[in-house]
């Protein structure tokens, strides 16, 4: 622990009385003149975006981060009510496409100083090294300018931050946890119950929750709601695990400020800075290093609106690749219903895990695969999971008194990244005049093949348990891609340290880089590309 105190006190610097907001560092925070050229400038304060603000903060660099949202007060803020805490999601006007077009919202994107990080559900499991590798292993997907072995340290360093428990880890590269796992609720009984019936493994975790008090954080209560800002800070998030320790390092962050453009100087083809949006009035803050962390909508949108002169179909589009392999999750919810009561909200969403299936199986007609983990719907996504299933009137109200008799898993299926899934600008327009993104996205058959053996295998585990009856609902989660790390420019929009290869200056640190995205939760790969990113820039520039 106290390694991780030199690293990062952010546990440390939040108030030892049990709230939740250390109101002095943000009232104390340093203020640039917009007139002061900075060392960087963030353009998202969310996974890859608060890292790189404290990492960059930690090693003297004068730098600014920039949100569209609100710098969040849990104390204030945040509610045990799921309709109350749809404030967390990016909302903004979006247009949906293809095939299978994806909804947007509270799934997948978050809106102020933390990111989606607020309202995800905690799980952190690790890529597996053969994520790097998918095209030579597989024949399909891209692989990654950087293996596995780069990236294991700084998973480490952010598992030690957030900080993450669970039980030891089979898995991928076999690792351990720093915390041990939290004890078991009903639904995560229910699923070791099933698989342990049909010879599966599963592991407790792992999960960003501290396993007890760390620092001056609370530890978890095990209320379920995870999903809708945790009150107390138990679960991790940017916002309390790493913002504190760059605001106490001299960082500022501007909240409610929507980044609109970055600028280039055409003569010397490196960024200048970032036009921004604040109480309606318009801003410029220059810097000598721009870093978006806008995820993997936002980022490319913001890209292409920033087209100029030397890049009239976007900024770093000179090969049409801004927004193109746009990769989501499909993510199925299986339920079963259970004589005994479950009651799977008193714990957090995700308890049990397996990723047994992750990887490729030549038996299989299928490439890559899947993972399964428990969650846990409230009461009003539960009654979504019934409709869907054509319930209604009389029928949903006595299903829904039900509620406390159902166990839940849901499945994580590797998608495959496909050019054709992107972001493009529409012709509607957004409240400041720009450009709102289009993103357009369709299935390949592979795609709907890991369904269909994802949806098997958690209807095999419930009925295992003494599922009466199971219901699915189709859904997709997470979201990467977009401007994807490569190994040329020919092949990708940044490098392999997170770097434009069009603008020199220009460094891209949120999901939006990711080649490929596995069966696992992206949040801790976003975290640790950023941590690497920041490592690598302060060290070499």
């Amino acid at each position: 622990m106290s390694g991780v105190r030199d690293r990062n006190a952010s546990a440390w610097l939040l108030p030892a009385d049990g709230t939740t907001t250390n109101h002095r560092l943000r009232e104390d925070m340093r203020r640039y003149p917009t007139t002061e050229t900075v060392d960087a400038v963030v353009v998202g304060c969310g996974a890859g975006g608060g890292t790189m603000l404290q990492r960059l903060a930690r090693a003297g660099w004068k730098v600014v981060g920039l949100d569209a949202g609100p710098f969040w007060d849990p104390d204030r803020d945040w509610v045990s009510d799921e309709a109350g805490s749809h404030q967390l999601f990016w909302n903004d006007p979006r247009v949906i496409s293809g095939a299978d077009p994806v909804p947007l919202g509270s799934n997948n994107s978050g809106r102020g100083v933390g990111g989606s990080m607020v309202h995800f559900a905690g799980y952190v499991p690790r890529f597996h090294p053969s994520d790097f590798r998918t095209q030579t292993l597989d024949g399909v997907g891209a692989d990654w300018p950087i293996a596995y072995d780069d990236l294991e340290p700084y998973y480490g360093q952010i598992e030690g931050e957030l900080p993450v428990a669970g039980e030891d880890w089979p898995w991928g590269r076999p690792h351990s946890y720093p915390h041990r796992p939290h004890p078991v609720g009903g639904n995560g009984e229910v699923f070791q119950r099933g698989a342990h019936a049909i010879g599966l493994p599963t592991r407790v975790g792992p999960v960003a929750i501290a396993n007890g008090r760390f620092g001056h954080r609370n530890h978890c209560i095990y209320r379920g709601f995870c999903l809708q800002g945790c009150k107390v800070n138990a679960k991790a998030s940017p916002l309390i695990t790493h913002i504190p320790d760059a605001l106490d390092h001299g960082a500022e962050i501007r909240a409610d400020s929507m980044v609109t453009r970055i600028t280039v100087d055409e003569q010397t083809g490196k960024a200048t800075g970032v036009e921004y949006v604040s109480d309606g009035v318009a801003h410029f803050q220059p810097a000598d290093v721009v870093i978006v962390a806008g995820y993997s909508i936002e980022t490319p949108r913001l890209l292409l609106n920033s087209a100029n002169n030397r890049f009239p179909d976007g900024l770093c589009n000179d090969f049409d690749l801004v927004g193109r392999y746009l990769m989501v999750q499909g993510a199925p919810q299986t339920a079963g219903r259970m004589d005994q009561e479950v009651r799977m909200y008193k714990a957090p969403p995700p308890e049990v895990s397996c990723e047994e299936y992750y990887e490729t199986d030549p038996t299989k007609p299928y490439k890559r695969g899947y993972s399964i983990q428990t969650v846990s719907p409230l009461p009003i996504t539960w009654s979504e999971h019934l409709t869907a299933q054509g319930y209604w009137g009389k029928e949903l109200r006595r299903r829904m008194s039900d509620y406390v008799h159902w166990a839940s898993l849901g499945a994580l299926c590797e998608l495959l990244p496909l050019p054709g899934n992107r972001v493009t600008l529409d012709e509607q327009k957004d409240r400041h005049g720009l450009p709102v993104a289009n993103m357009s996205y369709s299935m390949c058959d592979n795609d709907r093949q890991l369904l269909q053996a994802a949806q098997s295998t958690m209807e095999d585990v419930l009925n295992a348990a003494g599922a009466s009856e199971t219901v699915t609902i189709q859904r997709f989660a997470h979201l990467v891609g977009g401007a994807r790390m490569a190994a040329s420019e020919r092949e990708g929009v940044v490098d392999a340290d997170c770097r434009s290869f069009a603008v020199p200056n220009l460094y891209i640190t949120d999901g939006s880089v990711l080649p490929t995205q596995g069966s696992a939760n992206p949040a801790l790969t976003i975290m640790a590309l950023a941590a690497r990113a920041a490592d690598r820039l302060v060290r070499h520039g």
